[in-house]
């Protein structure tokens, strides 16, 4: 293995580092901020969530009633369901209760639950009387209507009336086929409920454990926002305030989201974002939302909003663009610093991966044909990056001789090495760049298997999720950068990218540079510890890769290209009179002014 491909290699993994960094950042800043708040608040926790259990069993609240709207009750809920999910309705807040999604399940098996806690819930304050308010969600509506529309929707409305004449209305629309739903608000006595016709939306969500590995799900979890007609997100934050208008709001996990959307922007907000730390919890994180705007100061008012309970299917959230602008930018395909890949994932990879998909049956053999797709399409940079290797390797008889007779200048050897490259008419680079034009599409494969929720639940040879890491080792204990399992795509990816190292290293003479020598075996051990809690279909993409290298180094070096040919021709080039590039003159410029500056130290010194 050259030094070409050796920096190749070093980059790939310094920028795969990188790009694990800013990606855990965020899980580690919200796990100590929560470690430090947890000692204190535990207790206030546990009494707390003892409390709402007792309430949700008793299913009895009693508030004093300033008002005449009903404030004490019972808990009544009403089920609706369309092709997609099944919504339970509560009286209580008139808001959904629970969403379940039909083509879902969670790791338990059970349906995918969205919603379904007792810390879930939206509200508002509305006057109660003189400088006296109360939260909506702590009101008991009517029983609740449900009318069948000739369009095959569902209209589901609760109200809540008062003693002097105002009227409290939630309508809720379920569509026949969508995920997302329409909630209006309406008011008669608009003027009397809101004080200046400040509407103030507090909404609470706790997102909870749907995948295998908690951990890793609470690490994808994000808040995503369109403020200011632009698309943004906070992973690594545990707090926003915004101060530009708000169209929406969504709390988003590995591969589903809630989605709060105003029909007119929200004038401006907060959320609060805290990732749960403890590893035997189901709870993901906790988020705390607060979202402000303005309704007119009249009798009657109302308030459209929209909410989305589903997947997170890049066809289903951009085909809701309509309503939610830019709600495909939730599936993270390439942001921030690796935002260049998305592209390639939109336009290259999704394309091609449906196509294979729309009559191949299994996942793992879509991977495998996606897979030969991108090494035929960069056949051309690899042929290029070993032609340059061969013809490195044709001239390290002359290299060697050459140190031998310079011996330990290093200066002299690196000008007399560029000397012998012109004179031949051979790249230094030409290994190192194709191996960098391939980086971005190692990056948009990351963030392609990693958000594909069409991968969920996918089984293929010994793994029964390719969403997710396959295991054929279970560790009592957990192994730091390991975890607590061994993966078998994992040992694979690695076992062939030693293959790679050991294959290439013996095509190639002895190096004297420890780091040099030794780097390609070190990276990959380096992919055990990278590669063993992401998804299987990475892993597995990655072996069919590395088995495709190995082929086409095996073919190439060995059937197409004639070193002997490659050597004449060097020869060749070596007669042909050469001008040197304005580069190589500075070069030389630079090494020959240092060279006379450490002769003169030489001098001084004695």
């Amino acid at each position: 293995m050259d030094r070409n491909t050796v920096i190749g290699f070093v980059l790939l993994a310094g920028l795969l580092f990188l790009y694990l960094y800013f990606s855990t950042k965020g899980t580690q800043e919200a796990q100590a901020i929560a470690q430090r708040k947890a000692d204190s608040t535990s207790q206030v926790n546990a009494k707390k969530d003892s409390l709402d259990r007792l309430k949700d069993t008793a299913k009895k609240v009693a508030i004093v009633d300033t008002s005449g709207f009903s404030t004490t009750g019972e808990e009544k809920t009403l089920v609706v369901e369309n092709n997609v999910f099944r919504i339970h309705f509560s009286n209580k807040g008139g808001q959904p209760r629970e969403v379940e999604l039909k083509a879902y399940t969670s790791t338990d098996g059970k349906p995918v639950v969205l919603n379904g806690t007792s810390f879930d819930r939206f509200s508002y304050p509305i006057n109660t009387g003189n400088n006296q308010s109360v939260q909506v969600a702590d009101l008991f509506f009517s029983p609740g209507v449900v009318t069948n529309n000739a369009d095959s929707s569902t209209t589901v409305v609760f109200q809540l009336a008062g003693k002097s004449g105002e009227v409290l209305t939630h309508q809720y629309i379920v569509y026949k086929n969508d995920y997302l739903i329409d909630w209006t608000v309406k008011m008669n006595g608009a003027d009397k409920l809101l004080s200046q016709g400040a509407f103030n939306l507090n909404w609470q969500a706790r997102p909870m454990q749907h995948e295998k590995d908690p951990a890793y799900e609470r690490q994808q979890t994000n808040i995503c926002f369109y403020e200011d007609n632009s698309f943004n997100y906070i992973q690594s934050k545990t707090e926003r305030k915004f101060e530009n208008p708000i169209k929406w709001l969504a709390v988003s996990q590995q591969f589903f989201n809630i989605t709060l959307v105003g029909e007119k922007d929200f004038a401006s907000g907060d959320v609060k974002f805290v990732r749960e730390t403890a590893d035997s919890s189901r709870k993901i994180a906790e988020v705390t939302s607060n979202l402000q705007t303005k309704l007119p100061v009249t009798a009657s008012a109302e308030l459209p909003m929209h909410i989305y309970y589903g997947p997170n299917q890049y066809k289903i959230l951009r085909d809701e663009g309509t309503k939610v602008p830019e709600m495909d930018k939730i599936i993270n395909l390439g942001r921030d610093m690796y935002s260049f890949v998305r592209p390639i994932n939109k336009y290259i990879v999704m394309p091609v991966f449906n196509f294979f998909k729309s009559f191949i049956g299994s996942y793992g053999l879509v991977i495998a044909l996606l897979t030969l797709f991108i090494r035929l399409v960069t056949s051309p940079l690899v042929y290029t990056s070993y032609l340059s290797g061969a013809k490195m390797k044709a001239l390290r008889p002359e290299i060697e001789k050459m140190k031998q007779r310079l011996g330990g200048d290093q200066q002299a050897v690196g000008m007399e090495q560029m000397k012998l490259f012109r004179e031949a008419g051979v790249n230094p680079l030409g290994g190192c760049i194709p191996a960098l034009l391939q980086i971005p599409i190692f990056f948009a494969l990351y963030s392609f298997f990693n958000s594909n929720i069409a991968l969920r639940g996918e089984s293929f040879l010994w793994a029964s999720d390719l969403s997710v890491y396959d295991t054929i080792l279970k560790f009592p204990f957990h192994i730091w950068g390991l975890g607590n399992h061994l993966s078998l795509f994992t040992l694979t990816a690695a076992g062939t990218s030693f293959l790679i190292s050991v294959y290439n290293m013996n095509m190639t003479p002895d190096q004297s540079n420890p780091a040099l020598k030794y780097m390609p075996y070190i990276f990959p051990f380096i992919l055990l510890f990278i590669f063993n809690r992401l998804p299987s279909a990475l892993t597995w993409y990655y072996t069919v890769s590395n088995v495709i290298t190995l082929i086409l180094q095996f073919v190439i070096q060995n059937y197409i290209i004639d070193h002997d040919k490659i050597l004449a021709k060097l020869e060749a080039n070596r007669k042909k009179p050469k001008t040197k590039p304005k580069w190589q003159e500075r070069f030389e410029q630079m090494q020959e002014t240092q060279k006379k500056i450490q002769a003169q130290k030489g001098q001084q010194k004695k």
